[in-house]
């Protein structure tokens, strides 16, 4: 983290408390003037900081912001999150993450407060405005790419366990989205970086409707999309949230990297919206109908067709078309 975000995390930490400002100079090896700048800085950034001459900075209030500082602040990872670059705006964090991959750690974060031009599945324009949570993850699985999918399920059940943590009904709609009472409120779109049996990077793109306006929605998703801010009937604290879901996908990828993919597929199993529904797959070439009665170890979807054939699906689009 640069000086700011060490400041901002340590005023987080001691939040309603005094720190020296002297002190703050002495750990981070800067004079008190730089740190004095540095606090007008998040001054003008939305954080109000109380300040006195010999008792030193209180944090008061702090901005709805996804600042490194802020989603650091009690983050209890071993791998994701540990390294943050973060921005006000940008194109996509899938494009910035793809720019960075090779040369930074894995488990570094993008994220930033709006994409301009947000990618979902299939080059589907993804609407990102400022209130929502939009975030990459780039990993380095030592995984044949064919295994690449087990990502994308891996990341589901994390994105679906971390609603559920702030009170809502998450479930899982195959391959990407979450949904709850049966409108989405999630997608994630994973990309890699291949040789012919080696990864050479993973890119986790989440995107969350968190605070955001759903009558702000295009009318063509309006129906079928909702946020956590209605369905709680109330703002979710952003930062809260990243922490959360960094800390559930650092937990399930080291299981994974562990222990393997079955005991995951179970819980994504469990929290499945579409096994058991009859739904319509539409993959670059062709539709299929049937009933989705599961899905395989490596991820792909299981479907019934009236003929009673068995069709495993490893990529495609999924329409419900009976409700759970």
């Amino acid at each position: 983290m640069n000086i700011k975000d060490k400041i901002l995390e340590r005023l987080i930490n001691n939040k309603g408390m005094r720190v020296s400002g002297e002190q703050l100079a002495s750990e981070l090896c800067v004079s008190r003037t730089a740190i004095w700048k540095h606090i007008k800085v998040l001054r003008d950034e939305g954080y109000m900081i109380d300040s006195s001459t010999h008792l030193g900075y209180s944090l008061i209030e702090t901005p709805d912001m996804l600042t490194p500082g802020e989603i650091k602040a009690g983050l209890k990872t071993k791998v994701i999150g540990k390294e943050i670059k973060y921005f006000k705006e940008t194109e996509s964090t899938n494009i910035v993450a793809h720019e960075i991959a090779a040369s930074v750690h894995e488990g570094t974060l993008v994220i930033a407060e709006a994409q301009t031009a947000g990618r979902g599945r299939l080059g589907r324009k993804w609407i990102s405005p400022e209130g929502g949570i939009w975030l990459s993850i780039i990993l380095k699985p030592k995984i044949q790419p064919l295994h690449a999918p087990q990502i994308t399920l891996l990341a589901g059940v994390c994105v679906a366990r971390t609603i559920r943590n702030f009170g809502l009904p998450a479930k899982i709609k195959w391959p990407n989205d979450i949904l709850i009472h049966g409108k989405k409120v999630c997608g994630i779109l994973t990309e890699i970086r291949a040789e012919a049996d080696l990864i050479d990077y993973l890119i986790v793109g989440i995107g969350i409707d968190a605070n955001v306006d759903t009558e702000s929605f295009p009318d063509e998703i309006k129906d079928s999309s909702t946020s956590l801010k209605k369905e709680k009937g109330s703002k979710i604290n952003r930062a809260g949230f990243v922490r959360n879901l960094l800390e559930e996908f650092d937990g399930l990828y080291l299981k994974f990297q562990d222990e393997g993919f079955k005991s995951i597929l179970e819980e994504w199993r469990n929290m499945s919206a579409t096994i058991g529904e009859w739904v319509k797959i539409t993959t670059q070439t062709h539709s299929i109908y049937g009933e989705a009665i599961g899905v395989d170890n490596e991820g792909a979807l299981i479907l019934e067709t009236s003929e009673g054939h068995l069709e495993k699906i490893v990529s495609g689009s999924c329409e419900h078309l009976r409700r759970s």
